[in-house]
């Protein structure tokens, strides 16, 4: 039984899953939307919606745990300027998961993830 196990495993160890959630959050606040497996953007959907929360609120305490997350300084910069003062009026729900259909090779689910308001979608309306 799978109790209180919360999120997918995406067939790595805890350590490598840690630092892809990382890397890909930190892409998708360099870039506003990055296209992925659709596994891996309902993994990563959580994992940024959290630290936006956290770079509303803006205090130094807050910056000091997204950089243990996000490890770049740049875009922590980016996250905490840009990202999160234009969600400030809104409370949660900053990320679109949008299918896109399946990889030709192995047939996966591909998706594209992007922040709400920022990506390409509310450009075009």
């Amino acid at each position: 039984m799978r109790h209180r196990k919360k999120g997918r495993k995406l067939s790595r160890t805890a350590s490598h899953r840690q630092a892809m959630l990382s890397g890909m959050a930190q892409q998708l606040f360099l870039e506003d939307r990055i296209v992925t497996t659709l596994a891996k953007a309902k993994e990563l959907r959580p994992y940024a919606e959290k630290l936006v929360t956290r770079a509303k609120k803006g205090d130094l305490h807050s910056r000091r745990e997204a950089l243990k997350k996000l490890k770049k300084k740049e875009v922590v910069d980016r996250l905490f300027q840009e990202v999160a003062p234009s969600f400030s009026d809104r409370n949660g729900g900053y990320t679109r998961i949008v299918k896109l259909g399946f990889r030709k090779s192995d047939a996966a689910d591909i998706a594209l993830i992007e922040l709400v308001g920022r990506g390409m979608q509310d450009e075009e309306s």
